[in-house]
């Protein structure tokens, strides 16, 4: 995301004085260091990179563009140098890290990009522009995040060269999203369907099987429906949980599993883990 902002302020004649974003780290046990996406763009377009925002200050920049950083700019920095941020949501609903997650998970219908300006304060600061959009039934917090981007990207395109207006300060009451926690993505299958799809969408949502941990990247909702593997007639067919074919029970309508990953292995069409899994009469996810 920020690095595809990146590559389009370059590719629109926008002079960039220096990159921030995090240090290098290890994606994988006794894996060499990697760069971020931010960084990796910014080597191949031959831009300084630097760690710590106060180098944005020594830069001559005249003014920073914030894309998912995820940390609190000082007002020495903001002082030197004033800076816009892209936010994916309707402020001042979803202030904080995880805007889009928390929007699914709240069942909401619409969400959109704000460019507001930075201030110490979480998301706080008055904003330039928005723009709303609908969620998708189906979309996932990735498929939306993509989406997003390149409407906010766009956006900040725009009024860069139009010249930034006067910002106009936020109204309405403030929610906020904090970082998701790894229970807030377990599936609780005694939950309606409607309830498990919202953490599957959100990503990495997760349960066991057969004592081992299970993602289940994506699935749909086979309510009122009929399904060649299982036939649904009626709700609560199965009990939560209960696995027929690539049905799993929930506590209304069983929800379809269509690709997963289990412990130690790639991610796969829920098919081809069946084929192997091979899971016994009444046996079930969760257990």
């Amino acid at each position: 995301m920020a690095a595809r902002t990146l590559r389009a302020l370059v590719e629109a004649g926008h002079a960039v004085e220096v990159v921030v974003t995090r240090p290098d780290k290890r994606r994988g046990r006794g894996s060499a260091l990697s760069p971020s996406p931010v960084k990796a763009v910014a080597q191949e377009l031959g831009l300084p990179v630097a760690y710590q925002p106060a180098a944005v200050a020594s830069s001559g920049a005249e003014l920073g563009v914030v894309v998912a950083y995820g940390r609190i700019v000082r007002p020495e920095v903001l002082a030197r140098v004033p800076m816009v941020n892209l936010h994916f949501s309707l402020l001042p609903r979803w202030r904080g890290a995880a805007p889009l997650e928390r929007a699914l998970l709240a069942g909401d219908k619409e969400t959109g990009v704000c460019v507001m300006k930075l201030e110490e304060g979480l998301d706080t600061g008055p904003v330039y522009r928005c723009e709303k959009v609908d969620i998708g039934e189906t979309e996932t917090a990735e498929e939306l995040r993509w989406r997003l981007g390149e409407l906010g990207t766009a956006m900040v395109l725009d009024l860069l060269a139009e010249g930034l207006p006067e910002p106009v300060p936020q109204a309405g009451e403030p929610t906020y999203a904090p970082k998701l926690e790894p229970a807030e993505r377990q599936l609780d299958f005694t939950l309606p369907s409607e309830l498990l799809m919202r953490v599957i969408r959100v990503g990495k949502a997760w349960t066991k099987w057969r004592g081992k941990r299970f993602i289940v990247h994506r699935a749909e909702r086979a309510g009122g429906g009929s399904s060649t593997q299982f036939p649904l007639s009626s709700p609560q067919v199965l009990a939560p949980g209960e696995l027929a074919g690539d049905l799993v029970g929930t506590g209304d309508w069983p929800i379809r599993l269509v690709e997963v990953q289990p412990e130690g292995k790639a991610r796969m069409p829920a098919e081809d883990w069946l084929r192997g899994a091979r899971p016994r009469p009444h046996e079930r996810l969760g257990a």
